[in-house]
């Protein structure tokens, strides 16, 4: 049995994941799951598939955790210190699924232990991708994208050399306001913002995609995953979400991944990889989609894209701070403090005000993620006032 843990076990690559695990419980053994706050949704995944130790990140609900579990022969256990521990603890395969920088110590520790990490936090991987790459090449871990994007080039680029590689292209849906103009952009209300026309996902990761921040994180992502260049990685709005990414070779071929926009789909690619599993998603049907359609980004009505590629040029901590001020921004939008156009505003203010030495260790990044989220605090109060 492949023993498994699953950080972020609450939110819907989590829940997606547990599903997958739950339609074959021979196959698979839950070591750990954790969550934020969510202790109902914890308790009630731990006792659904017997997980060994249950972890909140919240210190202060550890006794309703407890309690939560209590005869279920689930350990409870609370705090960043916990987390990092099970991650470091070895399981075979671990879904890193905690959104934001908070996921970025259990993430390296589980890359640390060698084994399999699923990777569904890009934010981590944004922020510290220079020192998780190194961490990998230094345990001999096996890192696997989850993102459906990451993903798609994963597997098209299977069995092929890195430097045969001519362009990789991340599609991308587009989001709720594809067609809206940036001035009709400046009244929408965070629940306009989340309503995803293709995808079910957080609320955080749903804003990101509507400001397609989401995208310019991915092209981060990519620069760490698929080292090709920046200058061969680009981004190709496709409204139907039904190709995920593709890989085109210097002998003019394209390799695409096709499915339906279901997370599952990945999330069973890296479970079982490098075999494959059933999956309860539905069937691609191209005659019923018809047609395909294409057009190239707007970084005027979407300078989230222009901000994320300046901040992949800089490298260095520039990623860092970008993701933790967009982090704060999201969060502030969310509880209808600032503005959608805001956002990337904040995001650009940060990245002309605030730099920082390259990070050499994970506490230097996380420093400059402190500062960066200072300073967008003080942008916003300056904005609101």
């Amino acid at each position: 049995m492949k023993k498994v843990s699953i950080f972020g076990a609450t939110g819907s690559v989590g829940m997606s994941t547990l599903d997958l695990i739950q339609r074959d419980p021979d196959s698979y053994s839950v070591v750990a799951l954790t969550a934020h706050g969510d202790v109902a949704g914890l308790a009630a995944a731990a006792r659904q598939s017997n997980a060994a130790i249950a972890v909140i990140g919240d210190e202060t609900r550890y006794d309703a955790l407890k309690d939560a579990l209590r005869g279920s022969g689930t350990e409870a256990a609370a705090g960043q210190g916990a987390l990092v521990d099970v991650a470091g603890a070895g399981a075979d395969w671990s879904m890193a699924a905690i959104v934001g920088c908070a996921g970025l110590r259990p993430t390296m520790a589980a890359l640390k232990a060698g084994g399999t990490v699923a990777l569904a936090n890009k934010e981590s991987l944004v922020s510290a991708g220079a020192l998780m790459m190194d961490a990998v090449g230094a345990s001999g871990a096996t890192l696997l994208p989850v993102d459906s994007e990451h993903n798609a080039i994963f597997q098209c680029l299977a069995g092929s050399r890195m430097e045969d590689v001519a362009r990789i292209t991340l599609t991308a849906s587009g989001g709720p306001f594809r067609t809206r103009s940036r001035e009709g952009m400046r009244g929408i209300t965070p629940a306009q913002a989340v309503a995803h026309p293709n995808w079910s996902m957080g609320a955080k990761i749903s804003v990101d995609s509507a400001t397609m921040m989401n995208k310019g994180l991915e092209l981060i992502e990519a620069a760490h995953l698929f080292p090709v260049g920046l200058d061969r990685i680009e981004i190709l709005v496709h409204p139907q979400s039904v190709i995920h990414s593709m890989v085109e070779y210097r002998d003019r071929s394209t390799l695409a991944q096709l499915g339906s926009p279901d997370m599952r789909i990945p999330i069973a690619h890296a479970l079982a990889w490098p075999d494959r599993i059933a999956t309860p998603c539905q069937p691609l049907d191209l005659a019923r989609i018809a047609r395909l359609d294409f057009e190239a980004p707007d970084e005027h009505r979407f300078p989230a894209l222009r901000l994320t590629r300046q901040a992949a040029e800089a490298g260095g901590a520039a990623p860092a701070i970008l993701n933790a001020a967009n982090e704060v921004a999201v969060a502030a939008f969310l509880k209808g403090a600032i503005g959608f156009l805001d956002i990337a505003m904040i995001v650009e203010d940060v990245l002309n005000r605030y730099s920082a030495p390259v990070p050499r260790q994970i506490d230097d990044v996380l420093e400059a993620d402190a500062q960066a989220r200072n300073m967008a605090a003080q942008v916003m109060e300056r904005l609101t006032a």
